[in-house]
């Protein structure tokens, strides 16, 4: 297990990668090593906090269930093929395991209740067991005290009311909830939080009906994985990383974010702290792939429809920005503006605390060749795109054609000036060439002949511009020397082969400059300027991509090798935060969707080349 570390004025924080997740499609909360739920939003991914303990443990606000005495050795794992998660707990007295889930009872479940279940069991011996929750609404800015009732204790901060239930005693302690809990060998107690409708009573949860909330929840989860088709050599991994997937997408409407945290930081004591908790176009159209290859065509089919729904909007785009946000709230709609909250310590002292994103209002030409890939490969493998959704996107192609060559953010959202980004040509050259294909295949209208124009428009430009004969690879930018790990993806979208000379120059290079013993920075830093103070870690999405390069340029052996050092910088769960630090601790939002994603896809396709 990961264990806490102490820093700065001996305040505990637990490690990033020290985290497990459970969720119900709706909102996500994570659990320590120790039994602590130390963030959940509530009642959905991008709500205030209602436990924010992750940013600062004095104000952010907990719940904690764990041995009322010592300090016990903790293990964690999930319950098999499901988002489950048990916590257990070595002690002198006995083990006693807390098993902490959202139930999820089937699929797009019109009477679906949202709760989060915490069972704690005796396995061995006598444990005395001790529960606080310590609620904190609105990002702990609320200072709601909780209300005894016959049925339990509410918390109500104006929409948003929550009711605990237990099978033992709870007392209100000041502004928190605590229960004593002594268990015999056997023996269980049931603590249930629920979302409650406005005005809505509490209706508790007997035990038997716990029991089959686990059972159902656990069937729901085992039936779901089993759609998958993948069978290949890593198929934990893989199925975790779905799982994980799973868990980032937004039911009720199919969105997919990016992750499901905020300010989780790059650095640590650094700014670069960012709020997650939106559908990133690209992040989206990336899991899309991911699911497509699986075998999840309902949720790639969900979220296709969200995406046709934003396809369809000329309200939040402009001629400047494009036909598309960067990202979108799960309701499509434009994030709040990006802000601090200067109350919160933020991770490990690292401020400041951002919520919303500035990076909507940013210029990222990559996004429209991500969402077009995505698309064609749904006409591909789906059901087809309808005639509406084809409209939509001739309207985006058309602007497409007419910006492509503008000076853009770039993939990696850089806060500097805009630039000539070699990654957004080249998505702009996969996004006008998938429509060419989806013309041709379905003899769908289309202005083939202008579209092959500007397309090759596109590649020439590349080779001339963004490639630099002297240091032999493609560069970030058109006139640069900074080397991007983004290139990599070339040969992955069909823009060149993987023999051709110059990709396997430009790998040699990315090799010399970004690679550390198969950990990749996304670019180096040390000739970069982004617009932003501090460093940060390999990004783990590039190092799948530099497996996936490897698997396509025929080194199988070294492709295997460094996918085999990358699990093992994995957490306990199998989960992956955005990066990875110095010293193999994990850094940045948590978990992230883009590199579970990009994880599955060097899996599958190094499956299939060694056999």
């Amino acid at each position: 297990m990961s264990p806490r570390t102490t820093v700065g004025n001996d305040r505990p924080w637990t490690p990033i990668e020290g985290h497990g997740l459970i969720g119900d499609m709706r909102s996500c909360a994570l659990v320590d090593t120790e039994g602590t739920i130390d963030w959940f939003c509530a009642p959905r991914f991008d709500s205030p906090s209602v436990f924010g303990s992750i940013l600062d443990p004095e104000q952010g606000g907990q719940w904690r269930l764990a041995p009322a005495e010592g300090t016990p050795t903790t293990q964690q794992y999930y319950f098999p093929d499901s988002n489950i998660l048990v916590t257990r707990f070595l002690t002198d007295e006995g083990v006693a395991e807390v098993h902490d889930f959202m139930p999820v009872l089937a699929s797009h479940d019109a009477e679906h209740r949202q709760r989060v279940v915490r069972r704690v069991v005796a396995v061995r011996g006598s444990v005395r067991m001790r529960m606080r929750m310590s609620a904190r609404p609105d990002y702990a800015r609320s200072e709601v005290v909780p209300e005894q009732h016959d049925t339990g204790v509410r918390v109500v901060d104006g929409d948003l009311a929550l009711g605990l239930s237990a099978s033992v005693d709870l007392e209100v302690s000041g502004r928190d909830v605590v229960a004593d809990v002594a268990l015999d060998p056997g023996e269980s107690a049931l603590f249930v939080l629920e979302v409650l409708a406005p005005g809505e009573e509490m209706r508790g949860s007997a035990d038997h009906e716990v029991d089959e909330l686990f059972d159902r929840t656990a069937a729901f989860w085992r039936a779901w994985l089993s759609q998958s088709s993948y069978t290949g050599r890593w198929r934990e991994m893989v199925d975790r990383s779905a799982l994980t997937l799973k868990l980032l997408t937004h039911e009720p409407t199919g969105a997919i974010i990016a992750a499901p945290t905020c300010s989780l930081p790059e650095e640590i004591g650094g700014g670069r702290n960012w709020d997650y908790r939106y559908v990133w176009m690209r992040d989206a159209a990336f899991s899309l792939y991911a699911l497509l290859r699986l075998g999840f065509t309902d949720e790639a089919g969900a979220f296709v429809e969200w995406l046709s729904e934003r396809l369809g909007e000329r309200g939040a785009g402009s001629e400047e920005l494009g036909p598309l946000r960067v990202l979108y709230t799960i309701d499509g709609e434009v994030p709040v503006t990006e802000h601090e909250l200067d109350h919160l310590s933020g991770y490990r002292d690292s401020r400041p605390v951002r919520v919303g994103n500035a990076a909507v209002d940013q210029l990222q030409l990559d996004i429209y060749g991500e969402l077009i890939d995505s698309v064609y490969l749904f006409n591909k493998y789906g059901p087809g795109i309808s005639h509406d959704a084809w409209s939509d996107l001739l309207v985006i192609v058309q602007w497409l054609m007419e910006h492509w060559d503008d000076d853009d953010a770039g993939m990696w959202e850089i806060r500097d000036d805009p630039k000539p980004h070699t990654t957004s040509r080249l998505m702009a050259w996969v996004a006008i060439e998938r429509m060419i294909r989806v013309a041709r295949q379905r003899g769908l209208p289309g202005d083939v002949p202008e579209w092959s124009r500007v397309r090759d428009e596109i590649y020439h430009r590349i080779q001339t511009e963004s490639w630099d004969p002297d240091i032999g690879a493609y560069m970030q930018y058109e006139g640069s020397d900074v080397l991007d790990a983004g290139v990599l993806l070339m040969p992955m979208v069909k823009f060149c082969a993987p023999s051709d000379p110059r990709f396997l120059s430009t790998l040699r290079v990315v090799e010399e400059r970004l690679v550390s013993d198969s950990l990749v920075f996304r670019y180096d830093l040390d000739h970069a300027t982004d617009g932003l103070e501090g460093e940060e870690g390999t990004f783990s999405l590039c190092s799948f991509w530099y497996v996936e390069a490897l698997t396509r340029v025929g080194r199988l052996d070294e492709a295997r090798l460094a996918l085999e050092k990358m699990f093992t910088y994995a957490n306990h769960l199998g989960l992956y935060a955005e990066q990875i630090g110095l010293t193999g601790e994990q850094l940045g939002n948590f978990p992230q969707a883009f590199t579970h994603l990009s994880l599955i896809s060097a899996a599958i396709n190094l499956d299939h080349q060694l056999g």
